[in-house]
């Protein structure tokens, strides 16, 4: 949020991919849990959105592919999914927020960009945009 970072945590969970018709396109039912840290920008303290709550997010929607396995763009993904969240912030300002993510998935690693906002449906709405690398565990 406005360039000042903060720490973030998330736990991912991708199900069993799905074939959309005959297409190329396919999708992963995907849940994430996050914790984002709070900040301390001294010029919200007074407003009613401060920046120091800390804030929990529980985001349930799609993962989708494009090609075959054997693609080397396969892995490759966009994912979006309504959330809820426990903070009032500054970046996340209701109950209720939008997770999208662009990343690469490999077989033990991945590397995503994520942006958590509510769609401009209540102000403020900073919204928070991150990267995260992660790691892989097969159940």
């Amino acid at each position: 949020m406005d360039s000042y970072a903060v720490n973030a945590v998330f736990v991912e969970g991708v199900f069993d991919e799905h074939r959309i018709g005959n297409s190329r396109f396919s999708w992963s039912p995907d849940v994430s849990l996050g914790w984002l840290d709070g900040r301390d920008i001294a010029r919200f303290d007074g407003s009613r959105y401060t920046t120091r709550d800390q804030v929990w997010v529980l985001a349930g929607g799609a993962r989708f592919h494009y090609g075959d396995a054997d693609d080397w763009y396969r892995s490759l993904f966009f994912s979006f999914q309504p959330a809820l969240q426990t903070g009032r912030t500054q970046a996340l300002s209701t109950p209720y927020e939008f997770v999208s993510t662009l990343g690469w998935q490999g077989r033990r690693f991945s590397v995503q960009v994520r942006h958590i906002s509510n769609g401009n449906l209540h102000h403020p709405n900073r919204g928070e945009t991150m990267a995260l690398v992660g790691v892989a565990f097969d159940p």
